[in-house]
């Protein structure tokens, strides 16, 4: 865990370089210390249907979306979110300066009894990872 899910306009894949903002974000979450790295989850979704504020076509959005196990404090849930808010906002920074542009966050809980799941992702990991 975290699940980070990036929904955003498809109009942003001209203008941002998405792979890196994921690569960002695993990194800042990673460093927060809460998430073992080889629980980080980043995907991106694009969306080619948009209709932002008085839907000017040159409005771009990016909602991310952390879910994680439940069980830590909210200061700990605070102080994650914050990190990769921050990691997410120095990355688009420049874009937000010259283009309009929305950026949100939210992080939820996911409910332990009603997830399943299953990997075998860390069998091909290095040691220090796994």
């Amino acid at each position: 865990m975290p699940h980070i899910t990036l929904e955003y306009s498809s109009n942003l894949d001209a203008a941002l370089d998405m792979y890196g903002l994921c690569v960002a974000l695993k990194n800042a979450a990673a460093a927060t210390g809460v998430f073992p790295p080889a629980g980080i989850r980043v995907r991106t979704v694009a969306c080619t249907h948009v209709v932002i504020a008085d839907g000017d076509p040159r409005h771009g959005f990016i909602d991310i979306s952390v879910r994680l196990r439940a069980g830590r404090t909210s200061q700990t849930k605070t102080e994650a979110a914050d990190a990769i808010f921050c990691a997410a906002t120095e990355f688009t920074a420049a874009h937000m300066a010259a283009h309009p542009f929305m950026l949100s966050l939210e992080m939820r809980d996911i409910d332990a009894d009603l997830s399943r799941k299953t990997s075998s992702i860390r069998n091909y990991l290095p040691e220090d990872m796994a």
